[in-house]
């Protein structure tokens, strides 16, 4: 089922305490996610995972499309190439899947990836009134809250800059392969949806076309 989650952003979270985590990059993987909730070492990553305080695994996982645009840019030193990030300013379309996690795991997950320690909630008071609270400087460090789903917030985090103001950096064949694997995991977009979204984006447009990127699902 597809889901379109634009919309307001201002209402509270939802009453029983739960939100949509939205993932656009590697944590569409359900099994990927898990290591971030459960703990441990994802095949390939550099480093293990501590976990969420709390270890159940999403009750729900969706595809959804917000709006705004996915790019690549800095350089991950796991998959040796440009990174996703999410501009909820730009023109366009970004698929991806969101998890329903408590607000104590979007927290975890979140400082996970912030390179922080989990262990402590977030105040989602501004991003939820705001639709955007920027919490460092860092990659991965800004929350957005896109809209509203079955009356819970999605949340996602990003960058603090924008899409235009960063250098562009091609993804490795390997994370393009992980994406477009968890976009169709997802059940609703088929291979060559998935194969033209990702080689048009900043970053690998004009790189990888969409040939290129159906073939790397055949490896």
């Amino acid at each position: 089922m597809e889901v379109d989650v634009v919309g307001d952003s201002s209402a509270a979270g939802g009453p029983d305490g739960m939100v949509w985590y939205a993932s656009y990059g590697s944590n569409m993987h359900r099994d990927r996610l898990a290591h971030y909730i459960e703990g441990g070492r994802p095949p390939g990553a550099a480093r293990a995972y501590p976990g969420c305080r709390d270890r159940r695994l999403p009750a729900e996982s969706v595809p959804v499309e917000l709006r705004g645009a996915l790019y690549f840019a800095t350089r991950s030193p796991v998959w040796q190439g440009g990174r996703a990030f999410y501009d909820p300013d730009a023109d366009g379309r970004v698929f991806g899947r969101a998890h329903l996690v408590s607000a104590g795991q979007f927290a975890d997950i979140a400082a996970q990836e912030m390179y922080r320690e989990p262990g402590a909630d977030l105040d989602l008071g501004e991003v939820l009134s705001m639709g955007r609270s920027v919490l460092g400087d860092g990659r991965y460090e800004t929350l957005v809250c896109t809209g509203r789903l079955d009356g819970r917030p999605v949340l996602t985090f990003t960058a603090p800059w924008r899409m235009d103001e960063v250098a562009w950096t091609a993804p490795s064949a390997a994370y393009l392969r992980h994406l477009a694997r968890g976009l169709l995991e997802a059940g609703t977009w088929d291979e060559e949806a998935v194969a033209a979204y990702l080689a048009d984006c900043p970053g690998t447009a004009g790189l990888w076309t969409a040939r290129a990127v159906a073939e790397l699902l055949a490896d």
